[in-house]
């Protein structure tokens, strides 16, 4: 007797998801959404994005108000749902960062090494004025940025290699990542703080960065990172 031939292989056509609910009532059917897209966030080891949120609701389903309804429910517990690069997660609230490094040693999300003040500092300048070579760096701080300080950040993912500059030689240039925007909670670079806001506190000067003048101790820094600074 010959075997049935409906048994089906691992990767053959998965089941079809219901995703418009029609069968459910409006309430039941919105909590249904609601219980799909936090679990798949939860599920999910980096952002989640929209385009893969619409899979498992209804096509006129406000993605958004979603996610409303679910912070809503999470109020009142130790972690929230937040909108970070270019998606959204789970996170543990920042209240509790205190008792999860007691347990752990560690607090959420910071497992990367900290960054010594001129890696911060060129970071800074990466994110602000991406695309930008190596060279540029340079200029801004009127010391040589290293290979080693840039493979700092290149090794903690939070810059790579950007387009190739049209300068002689076509260096390349380096831009942050979605790493970067995770690591700093950010969704998108549009929230970066304005160069105004950082005058107004006191913190940044556009007119001493351009002119290499930022910090004065920046050469002390640089030889922190142990690299060479030559090409």
């Amino acid at each position: 007797m010959a075997e049935p031939s409906a048994r089906r292989k691992p990767n053959d056509h998965p089941a079809l998801l219901d995703t418009e609910l029609e069968h459910l009532p409006a309430e039941l059917r919105w909590r249904e959404w609601m219980g799909r897209v936090e679990a798949v966030i939860f599920a999910a080891s980096e952002p989640v994005t929209r385009s893969v949120l619409a899979r498992v609701v209804g096509r006129n389903c406000n993605i958004e108000l979603i996610i409303d309804d679910i912070r809503a429910e999470l109020a009142g517990r130790p972690y929230e749902l937040v909108a970070v690069a270019g998606g959204w997660q789970h996170r543990t609230k920042k209240i509790f960062g205190d008792a999860i490094r007691a347990a752990f040693g560690t607090a959420a999300g910071e497992g990367a090494k900290e960054l010594s003040q001129s890696e911060a500092l060129v970071l800074m300048c990466i994110a602000y004025f991406q695309p930008i070579t190596r060279g540029e760096l340079s200029s801004f701080f009127g010391k040589e940025v290293s290979r080693d300080l840039i493979g700092v950040l290149r090794a903690q993912e939070l810059i790579a290699s950007g387009p190739r500059s049209p300068q002689p030689g076509a260096p390349y240039t380096y831009v942050t990542t979605k790493n970067f925007l995770s690591q700093f909670g950010l969704d998108t670079l549009r929230q970066l703080p304005d160069f105004e806001a950082l005058e107004d506190a006191g913190l940044l000067s556009k007119e001493k960065l351009l002119a290499g003048d930022i910090m004065p101790d920046f050469a002390a820094g640089q030889e922190e990172v142990g690299g060479e600074t030559s090409e």
